[in-house]
């Protein structure tokens, strides 16, 4: 169906002239920020995906690649980033990497200054409806959005299973033992966030036990600080679920300060496992969704997708579901 759909349906769609479609969709300064919401908003809703042939006159390769990150500060980003790099020294390409601070605006901002300048464009924002997002970011660009929710707005995307991931940690903590078992959350805007809480209640409701979820922000700040409130409870739980590695990091420091012991008294389990998850004191359960991996992975296959020619490679292309790894360490091994 998006094959049928013209530059003159979009314009027409969003009354304005072809002119000043072409500039929106291309990304280019000299149209007003309120045309260039209702062209790509009209783009979105149509399916609209431009000839290759005319990205092809309108741009030239730059081997440069477009990497949107919610943040590139810390042990996770820093994993995403190196496989990337990787990924694109391997295929001669060079990143050009922006943070978009949990913003959707300052994501569409920064993918639409990079429009010209990169090949194609690597998009995290997890914190997104990929529908919405699709409707605003360049269309003559390819794009793989990595994390999130897949199989959306028919954007090709490297995403993790989270759901499982948080069940099969749930199921752990209840093998060695465990029955209060608490979850330190993410940011309630995070799409992955939200994907592991339901996988941490489903878990809790297969095996018949109440729920306790305290809120997290993905530092270690929040999951010390979540320890400081189950430590003023009757009843500390005797297992800890925590959304991702760095609040388990920050859980596991608040515990030990306490004299909590790890894991006899309450066993702990983060997700993510990044690279000090094995140094910590003691090594910290996780599940494994391979970060640097998933940053080469969604490198190659926005690579395959430029060398097929142009963005509608992007509108055909599947996402890949990538399936969360336990990996059992002495923070949550009781058996």
């Amino acid at each position: 169906m998006a094959a049928s759909v013209t530059l003159n349906d979009v314009a027409k769609a969003a009354g304005v002239s072809i002119a000043s479609a072409s500039r929106a969709i291309n990304g280019l300064d000299n149209v007003t920020e309120e045309v260039r919401e209702r062209v790509l908003a009209a783009a979105g809703k149509l399916k609209y995906v431009p000839h290759g042939a005319a990205r092809a006159l309108a741009m030239s390769r730059t081997n440069t690649i477009g990497v949107i990150l919610p943040d590139i500060y810390g042990e996770f980003f820093s994993e995403i980033i190196r496989g990337i790099d990787v990924g694109a020294r391997a295929s001669g390409l060079h990143i050009l990497v922006s943070g978009s601070h949990g913003d959707v605006k300052e994501a569409v901002k920064a993918a639409r200054a990079m429009a010209g300048r990169v090949d194609g464009l690597l998009v995290m924002a997890p914190y997104a409806d990929a529908d919405d997002l699709s409707g605003k970011l360049p269309f003559n660009l390819p794009l793989v959005m990595m994390g999130g929710v897949g199989g959306q707005a028919d954007l090709p995307s490297l995403v993790v299973d989270n759901h499982s991931g948080a069940l099969e940690a749930v199921r752990h903590l209840c093998e060695q033992g465990c029955r209060r078992i608490a979850h330190i959350a993410g940011p309630e805007s995070n799409l992955e966030a939200q994907d592991r809480l339901r996988g941490y209640l489903d878990g809790l409701k297969e095996a018949g036990l109440s729920p306790q979820v305290l809120p997290g922000d993905f530092t270690d700040g929040a999951g010390y600080a979540a320890v400081q409130t189950l430590l003023a409870q009757e009843q500390m739980p005797d297992g800890l679920f925590a959304a991702n590695d760095m609040m388990a990091l920050g859980a596991t420091l608040g515990l030990r300060e306490a004299g909590v012991s790890i894991p006899d008294d309450i066993a702990i389990i983060g997700f993510d496992d990044i690279p000090v998850t094995r140094y910590a004191s003691p090594p910290i359960s996780t599940l494994r969704a391979g970060v640097f991996d998933i940053g080469r992975r969604s490198l190659e296959l926005l690579s395959a997708l430029i060398e097929r020619g142009s963005a509608e490679a992007s509108a055909s292309a599947a996402s890949l579901i990538v399936r969360p790894e336990l990996v059992v360490r002495a923070s949550s091994r009781r058996r």
